[in-house]
């Protein structure tokens, strides 16, 4: 989503370096908070070397899940005697370590995020910083939380998107050792959710911005030729490399830059809001619901529904995608985006029982009531759409139980 320019973030592709920053910049001690999956890892190892060569002692605290509001507060908490966070994880850990760090001594931000409301987005103040500085060092791909200005909070059975320039580290580290163990699936999966937050951003904003498209044409053909590789790469049976790995990583988080967004629509990448209740109602991963929503998505766009996005632009950056890809996929970008999701294997289908008498699903309904009340109803993440809407697009996206 676009909350405007602002990309402060210094990138490090490796760990090295990170020992002079951490010497010139940051303050001591400093916190380690690591995904427990990789405490005792390679890529835990090596940040804490780099912290030591910067004259720094450290702690290791691990994390586990998902964080709510009682869970980064009380980390927050345990921060009270850090100068400095270091996180190290997938997208949930790093948002975790983003509001911590927020609500560390800071009460105005913990008085902002206890507001009830209902909508899906708590938009912080531009004044609003962190109260110590914060290195992120991703081990997954896709979600870019190590350069994105957003970190998501889990609220009443769903999330919520705290969005704000206090949510960008000061530095991201993109080390190969971080995803060495990454399965392929996944890295196909993040692949997929730069294109989706690329082409959502493009799509979604009628408007032609000749230097911002020809940015995002060249990001989106990129990550087309990145998933292609690795599609290649695991046909013949190879683990992906560290080059296309780092490569991967770098357009992820780059995908959050300000360019990327600069004169974009605010809140354009509408079909965002549907996957993450669409995810929250059924249970399934982010991307297995991003994958089945996509093609049903740029179906309606490629029909007509200027709400969801525009044709000609869709048509436009799918004929660049097409070239940049096997050739051999459908003229019809929704057509065509499906098989570009099966050929990279990333699940799409979602399997539900269809309602008695009825051609949608209970699950289309409960997806469809709850984007409008989180993100739509006044609101202007989904406005002009209606609980009807978004059932018959999500109803497009589930499959009929298997009898």
């Amino acid at each position: 989503m676009s909350i405007g320019w602002h990309c402060p973030t210094m990138l490090f592709v490796g760990c090295d370096g990170l020992s002079t920053w951490l010497a010139d910049r940051a303050a001591g001690p400093v916190t380690v908070l690591a995904d427990a999956a990789v405490a005792d890892g390679e890529i835990v190892a090596l940040v804490r070397e780099q912290i030591a060569r910067a004259g720094l002692k450290d702690e290791v605290l691990e994390l586990t899940g998902a964080g709510d509001l009682t869970g980064v507060s009380a980390l927050a908490d345990r921060l009270s005697a850090t100068g400095t966070v270091v996180g190290v994880g997938g997208g949930s850990v790093l948002d975790q370590a983003k509001l911590a760090t927020l609500l560390r001594a800071n009460p105005a931000a913990r008085a902002r995020l206890e507001v009830p409301q209902r909508s899906g987005l708590t938009a912080l103040p531009p004044a609003m910083s962190r109260t110590v500085p914060l290195v992120a060092v991703p081990t997954t791909v896709g979600t870019g939380a190590e350069l994105s200005p957003v970190a998501c909070l889990n609220h009443g059975g769903g999330k919520r998107l705290v969005c704000g320039h206090a949510m960008q580290p000061d530095v991201a580290v993109v080390d190969p050792v971080a995803t060495a163990t990454l399965p392929p699936e996944l890295l196909a999966e993040g692949v997929l959710e730069v294109l989706f937050r690329v082409s959502g951003l493009y799509v979604g904003d009628h408007r032609d911005l000749p230097t911002e498209d020809a940015l995002a044409e060249a990001m989106a053909e990129t990550v087309v030729r990145h998933g292609e590789e690795l599609r290649r790469t695991r046909a013949a049976g190879h683990r992906p490399s560290d080059r296309l790995r780092t490569e991967i990583a770098k357009v992820s988080g780059l995908s959050h830059a300000g360019w990327a967004v600069l004169g974009r629509e605010p809140y354009c990448c509408r079909g965002w809001y549907v996957a993450n209740e669409l995810a929250s109602v059924t249970g399934v991963r982010k991307m297995t619901a991003v994958a089945a929503l996509l093609p049903p998505l740029w179906r309606s766009v490629a029909d007509g529904d200027s709400r969801w996005g525009s044709a000609p632009r869709l048509r436009a950056l799918w004929r660049r995608l097409r070239a940049a890809g096997s050739g051999a996929l459908p003229e019809d970008p929704a057509s065509g985006v499906a098989a570009l999701i099966d050929s990279w294997g990333v699940g799409r289908r979602i399997d539900v029982a269809p309602e008695a008498g009825g051609t949608g699903s209970r699950v289309a309904d409960d997806v469809a009531r709850r984007s409008i009340r989180a993100w739509g109803a006044g609101l202007p993440m989904l406005s002009g759409f209606t609980t009807a809407d978004i059932r018959t697009l999500v109803a497009r996206a589930v499959a009929p139980e298997k009898p």
